[in-house]
């Protein structure tokens, strides 16, 4: 029985099933995007579905197939759970309560990316740089609090649709920071009834925009810059044990022949 276990899950790693696992991930997502069009919904409903439940059915197969082979190291492997949570919504019946789920079946597609290393390597990356971010995100959380109530008490009572509660300033400030339509469509106008707005606008946005944003960038990129590098440490140790083992191949049967 070990045996066969070992047999199937080195056929399930074979390039041959994993490409094909990818090209009908990548033909289902096809397919839910054509489930959203309306004319195509209308003339070939019944065969997209019928399509996707085949697609389903498949992964779920690949799936059971991956728990038998693998057994309770299944669960150590996060991109198996990750697997196994992506199929798991796909099956649960998409009631008028839970219709959300259907929506979710799009999520299937990001299993693509157990199957390319470069791309794993980067959300492994972005994960580890989420520790750094956090302290990062809870320091802009608190900027923005005081930003929202310092607006919210300076700028209601003229502007109450964008700084009329804390929720309101919030949302606005957010608008400001992502630098849309914030000078010609918020501050100007605040400016022509509150001349010196701008000495808390300007300092919000070179705090926020180009600061604390700038910081998470830098993290998200250290971080994926650490992965790669650990990627290819990785590669440089499997050709140099290669190498080695190669090397004592050599120096046996040379000892062989001087014997």
């Amino acid at each position: 029985m070990t045996t066969f276990r070992n047999s199937l899950a080195e056929w399930l790693d074979t390039p041959r099933i994993r490409y094909s696992i990818l090209a009908i991930i990548l033909i289902n997502a096809i397919i839910l995007g054509m489930e959203t069009s309306p004319s195509l919904t209308e003339h070939y409903g019944g065969l997209l579905t019928a399509l996707d439940n085949i697609c389903l059915a498949i992964f779920v197969v690949e799936l059971v197939l991956k728990l038998f082979a693998k057994g309770p190291s299944f669960f150590r492997d996060p991109w198996n759970l990750f697997d196994f949570f992506i199929v798991g919504i796909s099956l649960v019946p998409a009631s008028d309560g839970l219709s959300v789920l259907r929506a979710l079946r799009i999520l299937r597609v990001l299993r693509a990316l157990a199957f390319a290393p470069r791309l794993r390597r980067t959300i492994e990356g972005f994960i580890a740089a989420l520790p750094g971010m956090s302290s990062v995100i809870v320091l802009m959380i608190i900027i923005f609090y005081i930003g929202s109530v310092i607006s919210t008490k300076l700028f209601a009572s003229e502007f109450p649709q964008w700084f009329g509660s804390i929720g309101a300033s919030g949302y606005t400030l957010f608008q400001i920071m992502t630098l849309e339509s914030w000078s010609m469509g918020i501050v100007r106008p605040v400016m022509e009834v509150y001349p010196y707005a701008w000495a808390f606008f300007v300092p919000f946005i070179l705090i926020t925009a180009f600061a604390v944003v700038n910081v998470l960038v830098g993290l998200i990129v250290n971080s994926m810059h650490e992965a790669h590098s650990e990627e290819e440490t990785e590669a440089t140790d499997a050709y140099r044990d290669d190498v080695l083992n190669q090397l004592k191949a050599i120096s046996k049967r040379l000892d062989d022949l001087e014997h």
